[in-house]
């Protein structure tokens, strides 16, 4: 029988990879058979991953990206063909928030987080989507959005307002790019525990927002996992401008 969610014949490129969801997503892919091309500005954090992928015997490559520079973003994918072959399946991951009330923010902070995480994502689908149409075979692109994309908290407004709107652009590059054979979704993760945030769930603050959860816990950058493989694997071959919700039940309040 076959096993939809086979994804050895996949170039996976993975935006933000040097940390957080980023580098989860590429150890789990790597370690389901998948070539995995690790992308962000950080190439030291990343070839250091990649050693640790390949020592276990997977397969990966960096190549430096900054999503924010559309030259950049051409550059890194003409390197990931050198070194892995067409990509196939584009998770858009990179994204930065900057915590202030809205009131606080400035127009350099609202630039630099519309910038990495909806520019970013938008003009690195299309340039992936050209070359897979330029190639005629199809491809996959998931889009990581967040639950701030359908719900708010404060303090974090153009974080908020760049989810909603990457929601927003998988539907529209959907429609648009379902005759070409290219799926795009989204994944929209609640709160997950990470390097960058794992002191903050131990605060007041953080105690008092992991109580809003409905599983009364904050989730596991494992708990994406089976999310994630879904979308970038044929299992999701039917799905397209969909956005799948991982919270332990954040929206339900």
């Amino acid at each position: 029988m076959t096993d939809l969610f086979d994804i050895r014949e996949e170039v996976i490129l993975i935006t933000g990879a040097s940390q957080g969801l980023g580098r989860q997503f590429a150890r789990l892919l790597a370690g389901r058979g998948a070539s995995v091309v690790l992308a962000a500005r950080q190439i030291g954090k990343l070839q250091a991953l990649e050693a640790e992928i390949c020592e276990a015997g997977g397969r990966a490559v960096a190549v430096q990206m900054d999503v924010t520079d559309t030259a950049s973003i051409a550059a890194a994918l003409d390197a990931a063909e050198q070194k892995a072959g067409p990509v196939t399946v584009l998770i858009n991951n990179a994204g930065i928030a900057i915590e202030k009330l809205a009131i606080a923010q400035t127009e350099a902070d609202w630039d630099a987080v519309i910038g990495a995480n909806l520019k970013g994502a938008y003009f690195a689908a299309t340039e992936v989507a050209r070359r897979m149409i330029a190639r005629g075979q199809g491809g996959n692109v998931v889009n990581i959005a967040s639950v701030l994309g359908l719900g708010v908290l404060k303090a974090v407004s153009p974080y908020a307002i760049s989810k909603a709107g990457i929601i927003q652009a998988t539907r529209a590059l959907a429609l648009e790019l379902a005759p070409n054979g290219i799926r795009v979704n989204a994944l929209a993760p609640g709160y997950i525990d990470t390097d960058i945030n794992r002191d903050f769930w131990l605060t007041p603050a953080g105690e008092r927002l992991t109580k809003k959860i409905p599983q009364r816990r904050v989730g596991q950058e494992s708990d994406l996992d089976g999310a994630i493989l879904l979308l970038a694997s044929k299992a999701s071959a039917y799905m397209t401008g969909s956005t799948i919700t991982v919270d332990g039940g954040f929206l339900l309040n």
